[in-house]
């Protein structure tokens, strides 16, 4: 089974931490729809698998008409082999999805959405320089819920002056709306973004990374006790509420990447499309590839795997790393793990590495750790 990622590179407006690829001008916009159906049929052969999750990013993909979205999801369905029931996510911004244009996305073949909340709290939208206020929020996920069942939204956490109490504030108002799935991530700062420039500057707060950490402990607390589990470091559902798209991400599953800056991945090599609009548009219509490829290394594949593997609760399976890589990456491994059992930030379950409790913030450093270099 694989994916199918579609880029639609556009929003009303920049926020202040997003380093996305993406234009706050529609003017191409007709031009680049086109763009992505002609690039799913340009690139048809290369997923033979059948397609079971579709999945609209960006940019902000709310920001596109009906018609535009059926456009898009009939030339995935004309070119490519799709189950029966495909999970087939929008993200969408609380201020687009008013009560006519979610009952519109209901009557189509989308039937999951991804709302960027971030916050429910109007001082932290503002900080972000997000286009939407909380009673927008509050409101679209009241709507949602009355057409779709699989919603999921987006918190951040870490803001600046963000009290531990607010943050759980934020995410007892998410248990109350009753969404049944909440990524949530911490607010880093991304080179040549608008806050990066601003904390530079002396304008806005440093990040601090003790306040994440708290929020971080607050986060997995409190979801677990309102029966959420935390299925990948950022993502919490409840049971029959997992994203399958990005599950597939996480446990190797090839999928393609359509649109400008989207990536793509075949087991074998990584590629990616060019990030811009213009030149996007310009290969596609002239039938040319717009992709860079980076054809994975033993040792890049195996520092994948420990990357991804240890982000969710599934884990490393050391038969797997033997039977992938030899006895030599597991011996190696283990070697490697030795100092994180014993701070017990490691585990061993099942013949499976894991990331305990303790070790969840902490994550990604402990597998860059673990890497074959």
């Amino acid at each position: 089974m694989s994916g199918i990622y579609i880029h639609i590179p556009f929003c009303k407006q920049a926020c202040y931490y997003c380093d996305f690829h993406f234009s706050t001008s529609l003017k191409r916009k007709k031009e680049m729809i086109e763009a992505l159906v002609k690039e799913l049929e340009m690139r048809k052969e290369e997923l033979p698998n059948k397609i079971e999750t579709i999945y609209f990013g960006g940019g902000t993909p709310s920001l596109l008409t009906i018609f535009d979205l059926e456009f898009l999801t009939d030339a995935v369905y004309k070119n490519y082999n799709v189950v029966d029931n495909p999970e087939i996510t929008l993200e969408a911004n609380p201020d687009d999805l008013t009560s006519e244009k979610i009952k519109l996305l209901a009557a189509t073949k989308i039937n999951r959405l991804s709302i960027g909340i971030q916050s429910f709290f109007d001082d932290d939208l503002e900080f972000m320089n997000r286009a939407h206020n909380s009673k927008e929020s509050e409101n679209c996920i009241v709507e949602a819920k009355k057409y779709f069942k699989n919603i999921t939204i987006d918190l951040i956490y870490g803001i600046p002056n963000m009290s531990s109490k607010k943050w759980k504030e934020n995410l007892q108002k998410a248990f109350r709306l009753g969404v049944p799935h909440i990524s949530a991530y911490a607010l880093t700062v991304e080179n040549k973004t608008a806050l990066d420039s601003f904390i530079k500057k002396g304008k806005y707060p440093p990040i601090n990374e003790n306040l994440s950490q708290q929020h971080f402990q607050i986060l997995v607390n409190e979801t677990f006790k309102n029966d959420f589990v935390q299925y990948e470091i950022s993502n919490f559902g409840k049971e029959g509420y997992f994203s399958k798209h990005n599950t597939s991400y996480w446990q190797g599953k090839h999928y393609l990447g359509i649109g400008p800056s989207a990536h793509s991945y075949n087991g074998n090599s990584r590629s990616w499309n060019v990030s811009n609009n213009a030149k996007y548009i310009k290969f596609i219509q002239q039938n040319i590839s717009s992709q860079e490829i980076e054809y994975l290394s033993v040792n890049n594949h195996f520092n994948e795997t420990i990357m991804t593997g240890l982000r969710t609760i599934w884990g490393v399976s050391l038969d797997k790393i033997e039977k992938d890589f030899g006895i030599e990456f597991k011996e190696n491994l283990l070697q490697n793990a030795t100092k994180y059992f014993q701070n017990r930030t490691l585990k061993l379950e099942n013949n499976k590495l894991k990331i305990t409790d303790k070790g969840k913030f902490f994550s990604d450093g402990i597998a860059s750790d673990l890497f074959m270099v």
